[in-house]
């Protein structure tokens, strides 16, 4: 695996769901990669990372479409993980594409669920949390890099606009919004293969994934070993312990 993707920050800009709803309309449409980055170019050129019209230079609006190329734009790795996000995505209505966005910038950008895990550790323990929160932990692994902050402070605010965080009356704080409910067992377990993807073993034990915190935006369906080696064949499902399994890609 590329393990230049495991060490990238890389989130730049706040990304809204409507852009990455386009990119995923443009794939079921048959367009290429060429054609989406130009109607990408095109598009975001007009709008605000905020939310709203507005002019932006390439420079600012550029950042943006790397992260939207996580859909299409794949590491060899991540190929046939990405095509069964867009086959899922084929079968869903826009409304249930959320989990599939997760789940792709995740696996393409491992900082995203890295920011999204501290989150839903502090939200366990309590039902606000600070900027100042989240940053301290991502200290740990990152390093006390403005860089990181920086990109943290991003991937947040994506949060705050896809709507599973939401600002309080106190600015920096925030806290949990309504969870969505995943019914489609099929997306829980993109969810989980996403997962492995955020780390550079490629493997989690399933106990772990059920309850992990990187997913604190979602209620999903427990799946069971049995389930995941019967309807995914990109993760080997191993014995762990007495009673747990152990998820690993396929390499």
């Amino acid at each position: 695996m590329t393990k230049k993707r495991y060490k990238k920050l890389g989130i730049k800009q706040t990304i809204q769901p409507d852009w990455m709803d386009r990119v995923v309309q443009m794939l079921l449409a048959g367009m290429s990669e060429t054609e989406i980055r130009k109607d990408l170019d095109d598009y975001l050129s007009t709008q605000k990372q905020s939310g709203g019209i507005g002019e932006r230079g390439k420079k600012t609006y550029g950042l943006a479409i790397g992260i939207l190329s996580s859909w299409f734009g794949r590491e060899k790795e991540l190929k046939k993980f990405c095509e069964k996000a867009l086959d899922l995505a084929k079968t869903l209505p826009p409304s249930d594409w959320l989990p599939l966005h997760w789940a792709v910038i995740s696996a393409s950008y491992p900082f995203w669920f890295h920011v999204a895990k501290q989150v839903g550790r502090i939200l366990n323990l309590q039902d606000k949390i600070t900027q100042k929160q989240i940053f301290d932990r991502l200290k740990e692994q990152y390093g006390d890099r403005e860089t990181v902050a920086r990109n943290a402070r991003y991937t947040v605010r994506s949060f705050v606009v896809w709507h599973t965080l939401k600002d309080t009356d106190r600015k920096g704080s925030y806290e949990k919004t309504e969870s969505c409910i995943i019914h489609n067992p099929d997306t829980a377990l993109l969810l989980h293969e996403a997962a492995l993807h955020t780390v550079p073993e490629g493997k989690a034990v399933l106990g772990l994934l059920t309850n992990n915190p990187g997913f604190f935006p979602f209620q999903r369906p427990r799946l069971s070993g049995d389930y995941i080696a019967q309807n995914c064949e990109r993760m080997d499902v191993l014995h762990y312990g007495c009673d747990d399994k152990l998820l690993q890609l396929r390499m």
